[in-house]
């Protein structure tokens, strides 16, 4: 067995990472509160995994993945990047020319790929606008890193001098792939990358990335609210509720064993493909919406919607703990107890 001290470091570490926005009101605009996007979020990305963030809207995913690429200033928390040589930087105290030169290392995949491609570029711009502000190619070199970049993501080169309009949603996010990717990326952030796309192109634009992963080596931060996409793509899933990390597992453990009720809710609204089937068991239809991250309720902020929950949870923030031998954890007092129902895996036959 390798010893635990030679073990490199991850890629990515987030360390009770937070991103609280102030709400200011009157004339002089004082801070009368905070919403508490992301409150207080530990993970660790591992070099050449998947790991798929996934919530209800409003839950923090979007805010987690752009703070980690230094959008957004956290307000407190480390956000710690493995260099190329092997050094470990935190991202949250960089700024500058220094914060600019990791920034080659991580880009983003957004959601939409009409609104992140400016309509008065063409192709070639769009991309080598990467390649001349990074000095990476320019002129005629840069015109063939764009050729390549566009043939790799499965476009034709001759098309470099069109314009976004031209191209359709599934085409236009391959750009935004193949502008990601224009840098030599070793962590690339895939806001919703799929979710504005029709189900087909989902798959196409999946099989895309898992292909340019294994070709360059990527690191992926995958965030979707789809858990049957994120299943196809991740190795390991994070599941967020207001602003928390309530559930991380390898991507089969939280399929087979859900912990979290919030995750057996989600599992029981996967849809299934085959007219065929049928679940073992009721959807499980929660109450309410999300809690406001702005007021949370006392105690575990999923207890208004939880069908578990007890007097203790509408008092004590469980903690998220290790309860597994394979990593599992979950941030729930009742974790060990329950038997939750793993819907997406327990699908029988409703007719021959």
């Amino acid at each position: 067995m390798a010893d635990p001290m030679t073990q490199p470091s991850p890629l990515l570490e987030l360390n009770d990472l937070r991103m609280h926005f102030p709400i200011r009101k009157g004339a002089f605009r004082r801070v009368v509160g905070h919403v508490k996007a992301v409150d207080g979020v530990s993970l660790r990305v591992e070099d050449g995994e998947t790991l798929g963030i996934v919530g209800e809207s409003g839950c923090g995913k979007s805010t987690l993945a752009r703070t980690v690429l230094r959008i957004y200033q956290p307000t407190s928390g480390e956000i710690r990047y493995r260099s190329r040589s092997g050094g470990t930087v935190d991202l949250a105290a960089l700024s500058g020319s220094a914060l600019d030169e990791i920034h080659r290392d991580l880009r983003i995949v957004f959601q939409d790929p009409q609104s992140s491609l400016n309509p008065r570029l063409p192709v070639i711009d769009i991309i080598g606008e990467v390649l001349g502000v990074n000095g990476i190619a320019k002129g005629r070199e840069l015109e063939h890193r764009v050729a390549d970049l566009m043939q790799s993501v499965g476009l034709r080169p001759e098309y470099m001098h069109r314009y976004p309009h031209a191209f359709s949603g599934g085409e236009r996010q391959r750009i935004g792939i193949a502008r990601a990717l224009a840098s030599n990326p070793r962590l690339v952030i895939a806001d919703e990358a799929v979710s504005a796309l029709d189900v087909s192109v989902q798959a196409q634009t999946i099989n895309l990335l898992q292909d340019l992963q294994e070709q360059f080596g990527l690191t992926y931060l995958f965030v979707a609210h789809d858990l049957s996409v994120v299943r196809h793509i991740s190795d390991n899933i994070a599941v967020m509720y207001v602003g928390r990390v309530v559930e991380k597992a390898p991507t089969e453990q939280i399929f087979s064993r859900p912990l979290h009720p919030y995750t057996e809710a989600l599992l029981s609204a996967v849809p299934i493909a085959d007219p065929r089937m049928r679940r073992h068991g009721q959807r499980i239809r929660l109450a309410g919406e999300v809690a406001d991250p702005a007021h949370p309720p006392p105690g575990c902020a999923f207890h208004p919607r939880c069908r578990y929950a007890t007097e203790l949870c509408k008092q004590e923030v469980p903690g998220l703990r290790t309860v597994t031998a394979d990593g599992h954890a979950v941030a729930c007092h009742y974790a060990e107890s329950l038997t939750l129902n793993p819907f997406a895996d327990r699908i029988i036959p409703e007719f021959n």
